[in-house]
């Protein structure tokens, strides 16, 4: 089987944005410290084709929209949490190439010839403890399962061949690297910089256990080329950009990491990790460096939180398929670090079915903090819509839904301190008793019906009808000759008015 090692490579995708408008182009050189003011807020991908002292090709915020990761994936961004959830239901297993054969090994540097300091790494906010590597994907040899674990993880360089990882939260990696160092034994693992946005949702998800090799796969709908590393046993995509190889040592979570501008906004303080050793860096002859957007006042406009919001998603919609019998929707706002506030629609068809939305979203494994419930005539990726329903769906003695305790973001600043927090349910739907009434309908243009009665009188004695349903019966697309009509019948005091307000005639007595 030939397998294209450009189809997926980043500067192919970066080609992409550019031609749609998409990706801003950066010609001019640029200090590395300037580069994460240009990105900050930025509503478009950038591309920097000089940067710093190396003249160095650099992309940053690539995936800071859902427009653009559904780009990558061939969709519109509604269609986009749809095709997530189907793909990620399969395996495709990957093809393993020879390094000949590895766009990634085109150049490559060991020991002492590998430098973490020749790439382009800038500080990214103003009061990080380093510049750090934002686009790291993480590839490391599980050995209970000899499957590849998957994960995205921040390194904060600390020389030429040493870096922090933060493996504070639980994740995989750390339970791998725990088991490692408990054994007294080093963790070999290697750092993908420069990926396709399906290889980052690939590193963001945990929605099963498995070879996520065949993950990556499923998402890209097309087996991933790997090749084996150049100093360690692990492998990785064969065409990616930069690949740096290394090893975790067995001390265990020890030196100080950070503080850095943390994806809920604000800064995460300094944290005890442990300490990753270059063995050797290989890429691409024309690799692009890749940063990713995260923190700062424009978190919906960046690479963290929308690669958040799609797995917040995606998560969640196996819990609403054990819960109710027809979720329509679900949307995780960016703007809150795509994983706090999330909306879900359903077609309601039981009373007490928002209620299990809310119990559901509160016990799935995504960290949500407030779920709003709307039914599903409301488009939950409109805040505008979303703020209607609060406003006219939702009474706080009655639908609002409180829970104490549950497990919560240690970095959310409103915990003080706490390691549990609280969860708000909102139940902005409709009472299912009044959901078809007039208060209820939502007012939208007149579309004259097809003409079924040959006037007005026909109409009337056929029952109640709409002032619209009497200019079709009299073929008018003007109306005011039916006022004239009904002020004769009203003065005759033959014409009433039903509870939802149509027209009928009086019963004549004999």
């Amino acid at each position: 089987m030939t397998l294209d090692t450009n189809k997926f490579r980043l500067r192919r995708f970066m080609d992409e944005l550019v031609a749609a408008g998409e990706c801003v182009v950066h010609s001019d050189p640029i200090d590395l410290v300037d580069i994460a003011a240009v990105l900050d807020g930025n509503d478009k991908a950038v591309w920097f084709k000089s940067a710093g002292p190396e003249r160095a090709e650099v992309v940053g915020n690539v995936m800071g929209s859902r427009r653009r990761i559904a780009m990558a994936f061939g969709v519109d961004s509604q269609d986009l949490p749809r095709v997530l959830r189907e793909r990620s239901q399969g395996a495709i297993a990957p093809i393993e190439v020879s390094s000949e054969q590895a766009p990634a090994h085109q150049v490559v540097r060991t020991g002492e010839a590998a430098d973490l300091c020749s790439l382009p790494v800038s500080l990214q906010h103003g009061r990080d403890g380093a510049p750090y590597i934002s686009a790291s994907i993480d590839f490391v040899r599980d050995s209970q399962t000899s499957g590849t674990n998957i994960g995205c993880r921040r390194m904060m360089l600390r020389g030429t061949r040493t870096a922090g990882v933060d493996l504070n939260a639980p994740s995989d990696l750390r339970a791998i690297y725990q088991r490692a160092s408990s054994a007294g034994k080093k963790l070999e693992v290697a750092y993908v910089i420069g990926s396709h946005p399906a290889d980052f949702l690939t590193a963001t998800s945990s929605m099963r256990p498995m070879d996520e090799l065949h993950l990556m796969g499923a998402l890209r709908d097309t087996p991933v080329p790997i090749v084996r590393c150049k100093t360690i046993d692990v492998m990785v995509p064969a065409d990616a950009e930069i690949v740096l190889e290394g090893y975790l040592d067995e001390n265990g979570l020890t030196e100080p990491e950070g503080p850095y501008g943390e994806f809920l906004g604000y800064y995460g303080a300094v944290k005890r990790n442990p300490v990753f050793h270059l063995t050797a860096i290989a890429r691409r002859a024309d690799a692009l460096f890749q940063t990713v957007t995260i923190g700062g006042r424009f978190l919906g406009r960046t690479d963290t939180a929308q690669l958040v919001a799609a797995k917040t998603e995606a998560s969640i919609w196996v819990s609403l398929e054990n819960a109710v019998r027809e979720p329509v929707a679900v949307c995780c706002s960016a703007s809150c670090g795509g994983m706090f506030n999330v909306r879900v629609s359903l077609r309601q068809r039981y009373p007490g079915e928002a209620r299990n939305v809310i119990a559901a979203v509160f016990a799935s494994t995504a960290d949500v903090k407030n779920v709003f419930v709307v039914d599903e005539d409301i488009d939950v990726f409109d805040d505008g819509q979303i703020d209607w329903a609060l406003a006219t769906r939702f009474q706080a003695d009655k639908d609002f839904v409180a829970g104490s305790n549950f497990r919560a973001v240690p970095i959310d600043p409103s915990l003080e301190g706490r390691r549990s927090g609280s969860k708000g349910g909102f139940d902005c739907t409709k009472p299912l008793n009044l959901s078809r009434s007039l208060e209820y309908a939502i007012p939208a243009p007149p579309v004259m019906p097809e003409r079924i009665y040959a006037s007005i009188w026909a109409a009337l004695e056929a029952g109640p009808a709409t002032f619209l349903d009497l200019m079709s019966a009299a073929g008018t697309r003007d109306g005011r000759e039916i006022l004239r009509e009904l002020e004769v019948l009203t003065a005759q005091d033959r014409l009433l008015r039903d509870e939802d307000g149509r027209y009928a005639l009086k019963e004549t007595r004999t």
